[in-house]
């Protein structure tokens, strides 16, 4: 029986006694820590530990048996490779036992009845040869299985509440029923097909050659496009995309028509003729350029403040007679 620190090593058994405590070490930990504790205070290499351990005709990976071992070993002492107490680590060199060493002699010391444990057993990588102490503590913390393969964790059942089931359940219902409703709003969008009339409001040109008309026809312009998008369940208008700003000069109502996907354009113009103001507003379909529709405003200089509603109720009620049935 060999005793140093608070522990007995039983060579033959291969157990460590602590306090009443046995922690029985498996073979090869076991004459692994023999060796050291038989060469306390010396350099022990791994190409001696590997011959006396591990016999010449066994292949196996000695680097990662032997670093399993080392774990064994300080796991059942609560040795730290940083801070070793018992065994130490030397970089390309192997392991030294630096704790002192007693033999007990049968009989002078008694042992109380062991309470028999077994080594935990954490899972590690392999760990090559002449690591510093800092990564092997890191490794000799991992558990290792027999032979120095990782061993899996077990699976730890657990206990689910009903609530916590009821909660699970709740979700996946509300889950799949929001999916249901949103494949049922795209067959329905897919399936109804869009009726509308599309149209597209050029905006009124100022012809007068005077600035001051130019807010004049920009607010019959705007006063047009929100009197026809009041009725977006049978018209989709388009009044502000940049094809409708070319001039007139090189305006190409085809044009606007294939680029916008509309078949009816309106547009007008604000004229001064004579020293008269003239509102002329009109519909023309671009497949082909053909009116449907025009009609003349000639206000007084004085009665212009109703006039961009007078524009837009004709322009909304030509509309609706000859492209919406009435």
């Amino acid at each position: 029986m060999i005793r140093f620190g608070d522990f007995e090593f039983d060579e033959r058994a291969g157990e460590l006694r602590r306090n009443g405590t046995t922690t029985r070490l498996e073979p090869q930990p076991a004459r692994v820590l023999a060796l050291l504790v038989e060469r306390a205070g010396e350099v022990v290499t791994r190409a001696e530990l590997q011959q006396r351990v591990w016999s010449g005709d066994t292949f196996v990976d000695f680097d990662r048996g032997l670093n399993y071992c080392i774990a064994q070993i300080r796991e059942a002492l609560g040795d730290s490779a940083s801070e070793p107490r018992f065994v130490e680590t030397l970089p390309r060199r192997g392991y030294r036992f630096i704790a002192p060493v007693h033999e007990s002699r049968d009989g002078l010391k008694t042992v109380p009845s062991p309470t028999t444990t077994t080594t935990p057993v954490a899972s590690t990588t392999s760990v090559g040869d002449g690591l510093p102490p800092s990564l092997e503590a890191s490794a000799d913390r991992r558990s290792l299985g027999r032979g120095g393969q990782p061993v899996p964790d077990a699976a730890q059942p657990q206990n689910i509440s009903p609530l916590a089931a009821f909660s699970a359940v709740a979700l996946v219902v509300v889950l799949i029923a929001g999916a249901s409703m949103l494949m049922i709003r795209r067959d329905a969008t897919k399936t109804k097909p869009d009726t509308r009339v599309r149209l597209a409001v050029v905006p009124f040109d100022n012809e007068t050659g005077v600035a001051d008309y130019d807010r004049l026809a920009q607010t019959l312009t705007d006063a047009t496009v929100a009197r026809l998008a009041a009725d977006p369940y049978r018209l989709a208008v388009i009044g502000n995309a940049s094809v409708l700003r070319v001039p007139r000069s090189k305006r190409d109502l085809q044009a606007i028509g294939r680029s916008l996907d509309v078949g009816h354009v309106v547009l007008g113009q604000v004229q001064q003729i004579d020293g008269h103001l003239r509102i002329t507003a009109h519909l023309i379909r671009t497949g082909d350029q053909s009116h449907l529709w025009a009609q003349r405003f000639e206000p007084s200089p004085s009665d212009t403040e109703h006039l961009d509603r007078e524009v837009s109720e004709a322009v909304a009620g030509a509309i609706a007679k000859r492209l919406l049935g009435g």
